[in-house]
């Protein structure tokens, strides 16, 4: 057997008196593609880091063709052909592709860059790979497929021979995600050996040659795809067999939130046109669209971050009337009954640098039992802290961890807690499990059923087409800033709701 291109030796990493990796090892062959699937706060991310040497093991060694990787060096690590593609990009918005990609790639006491050098090369590889881009547009005004081709060009470009893409797909719509597997299957037949960390048991299924599951830091099972079932991969991630609830079919109220020809209009673009809907109590609404259709913008006027420029967003209160939303800001809309779950959950979500008791209590601290004359009650905060911990299943935390500790599937999960804890009566869930592991996910869904058991109007926004099947009981599609009409549930399948989402709604209806 031929010496593997990259090995990992029997690693182990402690944070504390939390152990994120214990004695794991695996290797990676030439030309191979190897998925490394957990559930969220696994020590997925841990273990790449330790390979990319932005940590040290406390145990264990990298070995790159054989030979030891010196830790803590990612300078080593990229000499070595070692290329990292973080979940959340590090690319500069307001400079050219060709900037981003040559950023640390020069000397610094060169006098002047070899741009045009620089250019050749990066268009040389764009075309080797089947990475088309623009050298010279911002980075800014690209798409989110786009910027992700570029992070992976960042490290093509330094010569990478062993690339690690930590989930690579997790804001891709599926179009994206699948023309991203067809480039990386073509790019393993030059030679390129890939490292792919995901949760999302159909992609690895797809598109590994090898899946290594980890759980609560450790290796648990190594399959092939072809001699395993997503089932075998969710029970092994899980620790338990794991399934999707689904919907049951149930009477609703009156209407709660309600949008009529409600158009936003933001520098000079038009977000959204004459878009109607309503939800009534008990009742989830999914809207389903390709990225960058205009649910953005949607979830920012539900939620009290931008006001609608025409048309009316209303609010019943029963015997009081209705509210209108678009004059009321958060907190207003906080105090109302309103929980949201936004779509980026670390610009929007949580602040990364208080702890988790902090945020569980952010929106809270109007509250008598979080205040008392201007001053936090942090024994109660705490208390209410551990009991979301528990509840959620937030993996790795007390009440004091600093939240930027979490995973990203944890920190969903918190700030999901955090709103459903309250039972409101109106919940914005943007894109609730974006990220999240297969286990996490089936819980965010419970959860969000039992809300509208106890009465909530949902609005659930999302791309994942298979979830919104699954949960809502009307759905209509966004194209172009415009929803469809909407149909029920019981009218809908995959095929015509792709085709709401292409725009062909009379043929769907």
């Amino acid at each position: 057997m031929s010496t593997p291109v990259l090995a990992l030796e029997r690693i182990t990493k402690r944070f504390g008196s939390l152990v994120a990796n214990e004695d794991v090892s695996l290797s990676l062959g030439r030309g191979e593609i190897l998925a490394l699937l957990g559930e969220n706060g696994a020590g997925k991310t841990t273990l790449m880091n330790i390979l990319f040497g932005h940590y040290t093991a406390d145990e264990g060694r990298v070995l790159v063709d054989g030979a030891p990787l010196p830790a803590g060096r990612p300078r080593a690590a990229i000499e070595a052909g070692i290329g990292m593609v973080h979940q959340h990009f590090t690319l500069a918005a307001n400079l050219t592709v060709l900037d981003n990609v040559m950023i640390g790639s020069e000397p610094l006491l060169r006098v002047s860059s070899r741009r045009e050098e620089g250019r050749k090369k990066l268009l040389a590889v764009s075309e080797r790979f089947g990475l088309p881009v623009d050298p010279a547009a911002r980075v800014g005004d690209l798409s989110v497929g786009e910027r992700q081709r570029v992070e992976i060009l960042k490290a093509l470009y330094r010569d990478a021979r062993i690339l690690v893409l930590d989930e690579p797909t997790a804001v891709l719509a599926r179009p994206e995600a699948e023309r991203l597997f067809e480039t990386l299957r073509g790019m393993t037949a030059q030679g390129l050996s890939l490292v792919f960390i995901s949760h999302k048991l159909g992609e690895v299924m797809a598109a590994a040659d090898r899946v290594v599951v980890l759980r609560r830091g450790r290796v648990v099972g190594e399959r092939r795809p072809a001699e395993t079932s997503a089932a075998e991969l969710a029970e092994l991630m899980v620790g338990r067999r794991v399934e999707r609830p689904r919907r049951s079919a149930h009477a609703v109220g009156p209407i709660v939130v309600r949008g009529e020809s409600v158009g936003l209009v933001e520098g000079g673009h038009t977000r959204l046109l004459d878009v109607d809907f309503e939800i009534a109590a008990g009742e989830i609404l999914g809207i389903v669209g390709v990225s960058g259709n205009g649910q953005a913008a949607l979830g920012r006027i539900v939620s009290g971050l931008a006001a609608p420029t025409s048309g009316r967003l209303t609010l019943d209160e029963g015997e009081t009337g209705a509210r209108d939303m678009g004059a009321l800001d958060p907190a207003a809309l906080v105090a109302a009954g309103i929980g949201r779950i936004p779509e980026d959950r670390h610009a929007e979500g949580v602040v990364g640098e208080m702890s988790v008791w902090e945020n569980a209590v952010l929106e809270r601290l109007h509250e008598p039992g979080f205040s008392r004359l201007g001053f936090v009650r942090r024994g109660a905060a705490r208390v209410f802290a551990q009991s979301l911990i528990a509840r959620f299943d937030i993996r790795s935390a007390t009440p004091d961890t600093r939240t930027r500790l979490l995973s990203g599937g944890n920190m969903q999960k918190l700030v999901l807690g955090r709103n459903l804890a309250r039972e409101p009566r109106f919940v914005v869930a943007d894109q609730p499990t974006r990220g999240l592991d297969e286990g996490a996910i089936a819980a965010v869904h419970s959860e969000l059923l039992a809300a509208r058991a106890r009465g909530a109007a949902i609005l659930l926004i999302s791309e994942d087409l298979d979830e919104v099947l699954a949960l809502a009981d009307r759905i209509q599609a966004i194209v172009k800033g415009r929803l469809s009409r909407p149909i029920r549930a019981e009218d809908a399948d995959a095929r015509s709701v792709g085709l709401m989402m292409a725009g062909v709604w009379e043929e769907a209806a």
